[in-house]
């Protein structure tokens, strides 16, 4: 509530169970709450940022309440300095990815082996790219490479 850590908060972030963006995330949270009762019913178990993004893993009931309300979530954005992406807690590769393209529908996402033992994953979306393209493909697959490990190409459905 006041942005001091208990000595046992302090101690997780020192050995790295805690990172500073799940700290400054949880803060956040905490004086949104205040304005807004439902936040108070969220449960952030991490927060993780990638290139100025900030990836927030909250449960599935928690992200369908933030999607369902165009407002919390632009209040959710205001909070941080870059751009904010919902996904579930303890979800698959595939789950990650599916999330962070939200709204957008995926219609397939297949692993492909190449020689030398090098693994890509290539993610095909609904619809074509056009400058008014509401998600920015290049940070989600900046994003899934340095969270997951996985290099991903992204293809559209039309060309």
């Amino acid at each position: 509530m006041n942005g001091i850590l208990c000595p046992q908060c302090e101690s997780k972030l020192d050995s790295g169970k805690l990172t500073k963006a799940d700290v400054e995330a949880a803060i956040k949270l905490v004086h949104l709450s205040q304005k807004i009762p439902q936040i108070e019913k969220f449960t952030l178990n991490s927060c993780q940022e990638s290139t100025g993004n900030y990836i927030l893993y909250l449960t599935s009931s928690d992200i369908m309440t933030v999607r369902q309300s165009r407002d919390l979530y632009r209040l959710l954005q205001g909070e941080f300095p870059g751009k904010i992406w919902l996904v579930e807690e303890s979800a698959s590769d595939k789950k990650f990815i599916e999330d962070l393209f939200f709204p957008i529908k995926i219609l397939a996402i297949n692993r492909v082996w190449a020689p030398g033992g090098i693994q890509k994953t290539k993610v095909i979306v609904s619809g074509k790219r056009t400058p008014r393209f509401p998600i920015d493909t290049d940070k989600v697959v900046s994003i899934v490479n340095d969270l997951r490990g996985i290099e991903i190409t992204v293809e559209f459905e039309r060309k």
